[in-house]
């Protein structure tokens, strides 16, 4: 259930943080205004949107570093549940096996001499 939350809230973060940067105002390109940040500069201050978005960037990021490092505890537990799981090692399993010298050749039983071959038919007589 904990993890499910984390997930969400990890995957929440990673798309605000992606829309909010490219919201933000390049220092070469006016990309952000496109998006109204120009336009609403009074809205967020006398500073203008340039910082509270930084600040909503930068807290958005810490949150994602955070749900990530939640996610990498989940995933080390449930590997320990696994391992605890009472499972043999897969190298413990492997049986090696004796191969033959020329596996892709095929080899023919040698007949005695006295039988004649059951499946070679016999050449027709001629009259």
């Amino acid at each position: 259930m904990l993890e499910t939350v984390v997930v969400v809230l990890h995957l929440l973060a990673a798309l605000c943080l992606v829309v909010l940067v490219l919201l933000q105002q390049g220092k070469g390109a006016d990309a952000g205004a496109s998006f109204g940040a120009g336009a609403s500069a009074t809205v967020f201050g006398s500073q203008g949107s340039a910082t509270f978005l930084s600040r909503v960037t930068a807290i958005l990021a810490a949150a994602f570093f955070i749900s990530s490092l939640g996610l990498a505890y989940f995933a080390k537990e449930k590997a320990d549940q696994l391992s605890r799981a009472g499972l043999p090692d897969p190298a413990v399993l492997e049986v090696p096996q004796q191969r033959p010298a020329a596996d892709d050749v095929p080899v023919l039983e040698e007949q005695p001499a006295s039988q004649p071959a059951d499946d070679v038919p016999e050449a027709p007589e001629e009259k």
